[in-house]
């Protein structure tokens, strides 16, 4: 079923209990399979989530001349030995962002790449610049003509890049294109987040020479070639922040699972500081709620370890519940609050002051009423608002949910959530009662 022809119908008011595993991560997983262009062998990648940016993104690689599937549940094969083609045009670029990778992959691999400008979720500017600042002090001609970045060198060479902004996308594409480079190259303010982490491992495993992932300066001595193996994704960060804070906000009782707890530290200090309850084992989180009113907190998205923008709107739509006037200043990236309205239409009473900060009058009772997801994590954030809301909710433009959370709704349900999906001109049976 086409997901833009779907909407999800949520009966809220029902309090989330017991437990769920967390997919791998979509942020990692997208940037691993490009990775993957640079090794001639074949990757066997596992905990590889199933959501529509990887079904797009193996479509691409397939297109490219390589061979990628999924030969499980949640393992990918990818083996990109015969890869020659250095052209990505096709609409599946343009549609997500994680094509942005390409650049990196195949200036690395083929010193020359042709990629369509990527898409993605719309809240912004999201430019490019940093990435062409670091393939060009590697050595590359880069120019943009007609939507399509144009990269080609003779050969590459190892250099300092400095980048200006910390950005997760040019720390990837940079250690991508230098992998197979000649020489050491040194990004001085790397980004830290854990897929950037988990990208260096796997190139590492494949017999890359990557060091200082996680640090803010980052070493990569060019090795001739890369080989095959086998590679495990990292458990998804936002995906594990999104039912923490929907068991918050439904004042629920869930466990988290298939977690790496240190991932979830500046989410789980501002619940805390809320007086949700948070418990931390080897590989979950348990988060639930015993008290009579959650406090105001003030958030401030940060490049990691600060709080990460993508659980921004959910954390936001948890305020619109808490006990008097939270501040959520977002420091990440601009006109990321456009999905308020649909929260304000729900009920909640939130002032948008700028394109970066958002004042939530929290305590209100949101209502169920129909709304739109207006990218990725916002669309997160309105099935929250769904579960809490008095009365249905129904939710549209499904397709960027799908974008990045595996069996969301599945796994909803299987905590309690009365959720189901309908076709948009489809009208919902009676929901059941919540009990």
């Amino acid at each position: 079923m086409d997901s833009n022809k779907e909407k999800m119908v949520i009966l809220g008011g029902v309090r989330l209990h017991g437990e769920v595993k967390i997919s791998g991560a979509k942020n990692s997983a997208v940037a691993i399979l490009v990775a993957a262009i640079l090794v001639k062998g074949k990757c066997i990648i596992e905990n590889v989530p199933n959501v529509s940016d990887i079904i797009d993104l193996i479509d691409i690689i397939n297109g490219l001349g390589g061979k990628a599937k999924f030969v499980g549940d949640d393992v990918v094969e990818v083996d990109c030995t015969n890869l020659s083609n250095h052209v990505a045009s096709s609409e599946r670029v343009k549609k997500i962002r994680a094509s942005s990778y390409l650049m990196g992959a195949l200036l690395g691999r083929l010193k020359k790449a042709k990629v369509a400008l990527p898409g993605g979720c719309d809240f912004g500017v999201r430019p490019i610049d940093q990435h062409i600042k670091g393939f060009e002090a590697l050595g590359a001609i880069a120019d943009i003509e007609y939507a399509m970045v144009n990269l080609e060198a003779e050969k590459l060479v190892g250099d300092t890049v400095y980048l200006d902004v910390v950005s997760v996308g040019a720390t990837i594409n940079i250690m991508l294109a230098a992998t197979l480079a000649e020489g050491t190259t040194i990004i001085d303010s790397a980004a830290k987040e854990p897929h950037v982490v988990d990208v260096a491992n796997f190139l590492n495993s494949m017999g890359a020479n990557i060091k200082g992932a996680g640090t803010d300066v980052i070493k990569i001595k060019g090795v001739s070639e890369l080989h095959g193996g086998t590679f495990s994704v990292i458990p998804d960060q936002i995906e594990a922040g999104t039912f923490m804070i929907a068991a918050a906000a439904t004042r629920g009782d869930v466990t988290v699972t298939n977690i790496i707890p240190k991932h979830m530290e500046s989410l789980s200090a501002k619940l805390e500081e809320m007086g949700v309850g948070v418990q931390e084992f080897d590989e979950a989180i348990r988060i639930y709620v015993d008290v009579p009113e959650l406090k105001r907190v003030n958030v401030k998205t940060q490049p990691y370890p600060g709080f990460p923008t993508d659980l921004q709107p959910q954390m936001l739509t948890l305020l619109t519940v808490a006990n008097g006037t939270s501040i959520m200043k977002e420091n990440v990236w601009e006109d990321r609050l456009r999905y308020v309205d649909e929260l304000n239409r729900m009920g909640a009473n939130v002032n948008v002051e700028g394109k970066d900060t958002a004042v939530v009058e929290g305590g209100t009772r949101l209502k169920g009423v129909p709304v739109k997801a207006k990218d990725l994590r916002a669309g997160a954030a309105m099935v929250i608002a769904g579960l809490i809301a008095d009365g249905v909710t129904e939710i549209t433009n499904l397709q960027y949910i799908d974008r990045g959370y595996e069996n969301f709704e599945n796994k909803l349900r299987a905590l309690g959530g009365q959720i189901t999906r309908r076709i948009v001109n489809q009208d919902a049976p009676d929901m059941p009662a919540v009990i």
